[in-house]
């Protein structure tokens, strides 16, 4: 289940390069992930249709007692043959459906990684792997709504407004399933399931334990968001700006259904509880019937089918929240059934938006004649959503009714009130037969041909034209439709099927099943009372939406949502404007305040005090100290800002001076390439900004400073001097060189711990670099990495015939230095940046291989290449960087992690640890040494590889990415700007830029 999950993620990873390759044709190649994922879960039918479970499990924190562990019962079988079948099916009309000018590549990949995270999140066992996989969908989802399109505001505002609601659900679900797992000591649900805690809720729900209560109803919240329950309903319609095919996936047959799949999950062992049937069942009937009467008023066939199935998900999950046997068989039955019918229906607006170029009843008329397989493909559908026989709709719509007879009749064991299971069922019978018109509604209003004058008829009285469209395009859904006939003759089997699923209820009737026919009884009653009902509210639409429209107005949730959320933005901005003021030394004066206030006062207040302080070691320790301390005190009172940056500098070679005298000399390199790295950074920043510091704080702030500074220095001083002084046990670090060698096979413990030991740790690290470079980028390009200013012609002109000279003039030491201007040259400096170039780059890779035993590793590999890419560029200009490195830096930042993550996680598929290394002997026998008369002579010795090397590249390739970035941003962004006068630079006139500055200097 493992491999299959990562099958989708590697497809989706290689999606934009099989596009740019082969165009729209590679959604036939991407489908192909969730295809085999289909046959390989129809081979374990016999498995699971007698009652066993696939279980995979792979360890991946045990710390934690977190695990890559997998189960397959009958309900998450059912599942993931409709994530993966339905999923190959839109991945295959995607074929069609997109053109070239729409961003095929990023929604291919997007589209396909998210049926990887969906098959995860359905064979989840584990908690925290279900929760991952959950905000998965919920951030792909929002990728595909918001990314499509991403200069039209209103995809921007419809997927940012699904992320804060789902996540918002997704934070209340995580704190219940922590809760579970510390109470029931696993994060397993099995393991959850079978806990004394847990267990005791089960038997007695009117004795169960008021966290295990607490934290399933936070569950339940997760699942009521993402499924757009009342009041959260209201994100679904909004993201329907996505593209069609997105909408059938994520909004009809998976996302959607994350919440149902949970409910259905958890109802058999928690309905008894307190809250669950109240809510479930209340929020359900409300949502079917306010979804209903919305999809009856809309004139766009998606967003009618978009309401139509928020009406769908709250019959959905009151079936499955009753928690009775008959409830859970119709329940899965209905979650098949809406799988079928809804992403049919949606897949058909994309034909007829693609042929028709409308989507809007009001222009449409006689699409029918012109696409009669679209006509018939739509009225199966169509007639399976509106519950009429022989379709599956019909058989399962029948079960629930049957269910619904059992709650009315006081004979399920839900021990509901006789009243409220009334009401309950006349608003499910309601909303069903407001499901039937809207069906009515969407078929006649998009297919029938309209007479001038008639209700939602083109104005014009014309037929609209339809372009034709390749056989391929229908093909998926009107395979979907006839499967919603097929299916309507196989409720038995299914009946079967779903039995072991159905044997975990705890109460309620068995049930006749899923079957065309029952006999005559109160199923059947209901289900032509509904479509008699159905079919008069369609015929008198226009007076039912005057009724509708004479009601008074009840406020929107989407209203309320925007007002709740200016209300928190309004907070923000006043909280921002508080306490983040502009002012520097403000900050770091609180951070210190802390550091005084909390360790100082327990430093102050301590009645122990170790029995020596050791202040240096040597008398080089305390000359360095001294110099140091100098720097930072010249740093201090500088009044020139590149005196300050330089003696800040200092301050960092003496702390790297310190690191090498106490024998740490991969510390020592890596602080002295990080702080020639800041210096060089500081120079690019600095020179577009004042020499001096312009205002002096006032007298009473400076003494402020020094009191803050000086406490804080004792504070920090004592508590280093009280720490070292204080031990009583051996240095955790005397164990590091075996685990060195044990866990990472080298002996640079410096360089294994952070590519071995703490992998996880450095990847989010140098996650974080990537974010920061990616953030200086956007300051400076707005847009993109790739985006370049135009050039006035007047510049390109002048650099172009620089460089046509040079071609005919004696040989050049850079070949883009010739595009500067003369005065801007120093060919000294170009010939000894001829020189250094390539020593650098051999010392960057030197210490790349060689960080793994001696000092160095890919960051300090990565900083040496990073500087010399900065030679490069002050020795020659932006030319002269884009002639060494002509790549994009997001690719180089994204290729980084993508290594590193791939090489974290890619032990887990055979079975290891996540951040496992292995050992790989090279050793070639008779290369090993030559006996000679002296004794043995080492010709290759004894070679070997590890796998964490992998790692450290990817940090080598994120670390030179961030460089180029910040060059590229800092020095040949603003070098851009300055061409064209337009240097970003600080006001220097006027009262408020006078205020702003002394403002900042306080």
């Amino acid at each position: 289940m493992a491999a299959l999950i990562a099958v989708q993620f590697a497809l989706a990873a290689l999606a934009p390069a099989l596009v740019r390759v082969l165009g729209r044709r590679a959604y036939l190649l991407l489908a192909l992930g969730p295809l085999v994922a289909f046959v390989w879960l129809v081979a374990q039918a016999p498995t699971v249709l007698a009652g066993g479970s696939v279980v995979e499990s792979l360890p991946w924190i045990p710390a934690l007692a977190i695990e890559l562990s997998f189960r397959m019962g009958t309900l998450q079988w059912v599942l993931a043959l409709l994530v993966s079948g339905v999923g190959a099916l839109i991945l295959a009309y995607c074929r069609w459906y997109f053109t070239t000018a729409d961003p095929a590549a990023r929604t291919g990949a997007v589209l396909t990684a998210f049926a990887g995270a969906m098959l995860g999140l359905v064979l989840a066992d584990d908690l925290i792997v279900f929760y991952i996989f959950w905000e998965l969908t919920t951030v792909f989802s929002y990728l595909l709504v918001g990314g499509h399109n991403p200069g039209r505001s209103a995809n921007r505002l419809a997927a940012l407004t699904a992320l804060i609601v789902t996540t918002f659900g997704g934070l209340a679900m995580l704190v219940g399933i922590v809760m579970l797992g510390v109470t029931a000591g696993t994060f397993r649900l099995s393991g959850v399931l079978a806990s004394p805690v847990v267990r005791a809720a089960i038997d007695d729900p009117a004795t169960a334990s008021p966290i295990v209560i607490i934290a399933v109803l936070l569950l339940l919240l997760g699942a009521l968001t993402k499924s757009a329950q009342v009041p959260f309903h209201f994100w679904l319609p909004g993201a329907m700006a996505a593209p069609t095919p997105v909408s059938a996936y994520l909004h009809a047959a998976a996302m959607v259904k994350a919440g149902v799949y949970l409910v259905a999950l958890l109802s058999p062992f928690f309905a008894g509880l307190p809250g669950w049937r109240e809510i479930l069942l209340t929020l359900g009937a409300v949502t079917m019937v306010l979804g209903a009467l919305r999809a009856l008023r809309q004139h766009d066939i998606k967003v009618l089918l978009a309401y139509g199935t928020v009406s769908q998900l709250g019959f959905l999950m009151f079936m499955n929240g009753l928690g009775t046997r008959s409830a859970m068989l119709a329940g899965v039955g209905m979650i098949i059934s809406h799988a079928l019918f809804k992403s049919a229906l949606f897949l058909i607006v994309g034909v007829v938006d693609r042929s028709a170029g409308s989507r809007d009843i009001r222009e449409l008329s006689g699409v029918g004649r012109a696409m009669p397989v679209v006509l018939v493909a739509s009225v199966l559908a169509g007639a399976s959503m509106a519950g009429v026989p022989p379709l599956i709709g019909f058989t399962t719509k029948e079960s629930a009714f049957e269910s619904l007879s059992y709650l009315v009749a006081g004979s399920d064991g839900t021990r509901v009130p006789p009243l409220p299971a009334l009401a309950l069922t006349g608003a499910l019978l309601f909303g069903s037969a407001l499901t039937v018109a809207y069906t009515l509604r969407f078929l006649w209003g998009t297919f029938a041909t309209k007479s001038a004058g008639e209700d939602d008829s083109p104005a014009d009285g014309r037929t609209t034209a339809c372009a034709p469209r390749p056989g391929g395009f229908v093909a998926a859904p009107l395979l979907l439709a006839v499967l919603s006939l097929v299916g309507g003759f196989l409720g038995p089997q299914l009946t079967a099927a779903l039995e072991p699923y159905v044997a975990l209820g705890r109460v309620g009737e068995p049930g006749h099943g899923i079957a065309l026919w029952h006999g005559f009884g109160a199923p059947l009653a209901m289900s032509a009372a509904v479509l008699v009902v159905g079919g008069l509210l369609f015929w008198t639409r226009g007076r039912v939406e005057q009724m509708h429209g004479s009601l008074p107005r009840v406020p929107e949730a989407a209203d309320v949502y925007r007002l709740i959320m200016r209300g928190v933005d309004r907070i923000a901005v006043e909280t921002t404007a508080l306490t983040q003021r502009g002012s520097l030394p403000n900050y770091l004066g609180t951070i210190l305040v802390v550091v005084i206030a909390g360790p100082g006062l327990v430093l102050a207040t301590t009645q122990v005090f170790p029995d020596r302080f050791v202040i240096a070691t040597s008398a080089a320790q305390v000359v360095v100290g001294a110099l140091t301390i100098a720097a930072a005190v010249i740093a201090a009172n500088a009044r020139g800002r590149m005196k300050a940056v330089v003696a800040v500098g200092v301050v960092g070679y003496g702390a790297a001076l310190l690191f090498l005298l106490h024998g740490a000399p991969d510390l020592a390199l890596t602080q002295v390439l990080v702080e020639t790295v800041t210096l060089v950074v500081l120079v690019l920043v600095m020179r577009k900004l004042p020499r001096s510091f312009t205002h002096r704080p006032r007298s009473s702030a400076r003494w402020w400073r020094i009191a803050v500074a000086g406490t804080a220095g004792v504070v920090v001083g004592g508590i280093a001097f009280y720490a070292a002084g204080s031990r009583t046990a051996a240095p955790v670090s005397e164990t590091y060189p075996t685990y060195a060698y044990e866990f990472g096979y080298g002996d640079n413990i410096v360089n294994i711990t952070l590519v071995d030991i703490r992998s996880w740790d450095t990847l989010g690290e140098i996650a974080v670099l990537a974010v920061a470079a990616t953030g200086v980028a956007s300051l400076i390009f707005l847009r993109t990495r790739n985006a370049r200013l135009t050039t006035p012609d007047r510049t390109r002109a002048t650099r172009r015939e620089r460089r046509r000279r040079a071609a005919q003039g004696p040989t050049v030491w850079l070949r883009g230095g010739v595009a500067l201007s003369p005065a801007n040259r120093s060919v000294v400096f170009e010939v000894v940046t001829r020189l250094l170039f390539g020593v650098m780059m051999v010392v960057s890779i030197y210490f790349l291989i060689a960080g793994h035993n001696d000092p160095g590793g890919g960051f300090a590999g990565g900083l040496v290449a990073g500087l010399a890419l900065a030679i490069r560029y002050l020795a020659g200009g932006r030319d002269e960087l884009d002639e060494a490195a002509p790549v994009n830096a997001g690719t180089v930042l994204g290729s980084g992690l993508l290594l590193a993550g791939a090489s974290v996680l890619a032990p887990a598929l055979w079975g290891g640890r996540i951040g496992q290394s292995y050992k790989i002997d090279l050793t070639i026998e008779p290369l090993i040494s030559v006996a000679t008369p002296f004794g043995q002579l080492p010709i290759l010795g004894e070679p070997y590889l590890v796998t964490s090397m992998i790692f450290d590249i990817g940090v080598y390739l994120v670390v030179v990415g961030v460089m180029l970035d910040l060059i590229r941003s800092l020095g040949s962004g603003i070098d851009q700007h300055e061409a064209e006068d337009n240097t970003p630079g600080p006001r220097t006139t006027g009262p408020r830029a006078y205020a702003a500055s002394l403002e900042g200097d306080r």
